[in-house]
């Protein structure tokens, strides 16, 4: 600083003496230079009382802002539950301003991933609860959810997918075997819910856990219904041995009727 201050006085003195001698040869009066080393103090005065208020709001701008960080660094360190932002004591204020608003930064950016993970996460769990008919993972949609909170969602939603294609592999199973029975039975679906059973569009149907029930009941049913009529037609073929015997039928004639 002190290099530097002695050029400038050596500037100043060049440009002063290079205006005496200026002013000499125009024949300008005493006290008219008087009058002019006057008005190029002033200038200079004028010239760095600007340069030393335009550093001091430069200054003022770096204090305010890093006041305004600290202010927004608690509330984001509040909403993503962090301990608070450690700045180092003997870091300059431009330094300080640069550290507290590239944290400001990141924070910022960690808070919109987790809302937009969350969204996601909540877009799939409205789908699924759609599909299983269940309730919908509780969570506060207005706070930033924490790390645990997003973890825990994420296995929720994880476990649901799970369940889903459980009960779709189990809906598309019996529904084979259901619609099988029925051509068996040439039985003709006559309640709604047997409709949508054998409907085409699979992914329309209502993976619940109630209706998982009904399909396996519906499936035993089924089954019964044939059980009782392989019972019925065992004991009506006992029968028609029995009368052939009675009856002394050719053992030609039983091959053709049966």
């Amino acid at each position: 600083s002190e290099v530097l201050a002695a050029e400038a006085a050596s500037c100043l003195n060049r440009a002063m003496a290079a205006l005496r001698d200026i002013w000499e040869e125009i024949g300008i009066p005493e006290e008219q230079r008087l009058e002019r080393t006057d008005v190029v103090k002033q200038h200079i005065k004028s010239l760095l009382d600007m340069m030393v208020a335009e550093e001091q709001s430069l200054k003022e701008r770096l204090l305010k802002s890093i006041a305004m960080c600290r202010k927004e660094l608690d509330t984001l360190c509040s909403e993503l539950q962090l301990g608070p932002f450690e700045t180092e004591e003997e870091s300059t204020i431009l330094q300080m301003e640069k550290n507290l608003r590239m944290r400001v930064e990141e924070l910022q950016r960690q808070k919109q991933d987790r809302k937009q993970e969350l969204k996601a996460l909540q877009e799939q769990d409205r789908d699924l609860c759609d599909i299983l008919c269940t309730a919908l993972f509780s969570i506060d949609s207005g706070a930033v959810p924490s790390l645990e909170d997003l973890d825990c969602y994420r296995r929720h939603v994880a476990s649901l997918n799970t369940l889903k294609e459980q009960r779709r592999e189990e809906f598309v199973s019996n529904k084979r075997q259901i619609i099988l029975l029925m051509e068996e039975l040439d039985h003709t679906p006559d309640t709604s819910f047997e409709r949508d059973v054998v409907c085409e569009n699979e992914e329309e149907f209502c993976l619940s856990k109630d209706n998982i029930m009904a399909l396996q009941n519906l499936l035993q049913q089924l089954e019964a219904r044939r059980a009782l009529n392989e019972a019925v037609c065992a004991e009506l073929r006992s029968r028609i041995v029995a009368l052939w015997e009675r009856l002394q039928i050719p053992q030609e004639e039983r091959e053709t009727s049966a």
